[in-house]
């Protein structure tokens, strides 16, 4: 197919390059920055860089890899151009939208997909390999354009997971929780360390958190280990002090991650409600008064 891609930031740049490998044309792209230009020249070279409605306008299959705020107004401003024509496929990388927020392109007589490709991108050529080796798109379609969406993820080495229309905000919430949350846990990981004294903590942390998390995939609520996990309200107590000493600001997140880790662990039966008062009333204490 002729495709377009308009944004060619980190996902639309990266697509655009998996589709140009898989067979497709990339015929025009949208690239306003000069990061996004920079990105282009190297993975979308042969992609001619136009307006959007030009680049709608030359392709079969537009793919809209913009912003999640912004995807409503393109959508719109494409449709009152007239740069959306019918049998022309519309689809969006976005995790928290569906279908409706392309109900103006569908009103034009074009197929309408939500395609989200469940990876963190750095907008490089490293992507492509990740996504060679096979990750999950969540897809929201019309069921006419169902069997197209599987060939088109099958083009980009994926796996189709269908999330229905009203389940978009909660499948996207479960990914970004999982994904961009970790990244600000293990970064506030880091820094704790270094204000402990350790000079590499990524060194210290990797072995660490490498195997809680591949435990945690296999194992779920199992995998749980620790001092809430066992209980043991007076490390907890000394944990918060620390914390507080230090930064302040870790201890509300600590709290709230500890109180939601207490909740499974109790829920799954390997810690007893009595055992658990003491912790939870450490918790509960330090929710509403500074730690001492």
């Amino acid at each position: 197919m002729k495709v377009g891609i308009i944004g060619a930031g980190r996902v639309g740049a990266v697509l655009g390059a998996a589709l140009a490998r898989s067979g497709h044309a990339l015929v025009a792209a949208v690239a306003v920055s000069a990061a996004s230009k920079a990105r282009a020249a190297a993975l979308l070279p042969e992609a001619r860089l136009l307006p959007a409605d030009h680049v709608a306008a030359a392709a079969d299959l537009l793919i809209l890899a913009v912003p999640d705020d912004a995807l409503g107004g393109l959508v719109a401003g494409l449709a009152d151009l007239g740069a959306i024509r019918p049998g022309q496929i519309v689809a969006h990388t976005s995790g928290a939208h569906g279908l409706a927020v392309l109900a103006p392109v569908a009103a034009a007589g074009a197929f309408p997909l939500a395609l989200h490709p469940a990876m963190t991108f750095t907008g490089t050529a490293a992507d492509l390999d990740r996504l060679a080796a096979g990750i999950s798109f969540g897809v929201t379609a019309p069921d006419e354009l169902r069997p197209f969406a599987a060939r088109l993820v099958s083009d980009l080495g994926g796996v189709v997971e269908w999330v229905e229309e009203q389940k978009r905000p909660l499948y996207h919430a479960a990914l970004a929780h999982g994904a961009n949350h970790l990244a600000t846990l293990v970064a506030e990981a880091m820094d704790r360390l270094r204000d402990a004294g350790v000079h590499q903590p990524e060194r210290v942390l990797a072995p660490l958190l490498g195997a809680a998390l591949d435990n945690t995939l296999r194992m779920g609520d199992a995998a749980i280990t620790g001092p809430v996990s066992r209980g043991d309200a007076g490390t907890v107590r000394k944990h918060l002090q620390a914390l507080d000493a230090v930064a302040p600001g870790s201890v509300p997140p600590y709290l709230a991650l500890a109180r939601r880790t207490a909740d499974r662990v109790i829920a799954a039966g390997r810690l007893r409600p009595q055992d658990a008062a003491p912790l939870l009333d450490v918790l509960s204490a330090s929710e509403k008064e500074p730690v001492t």
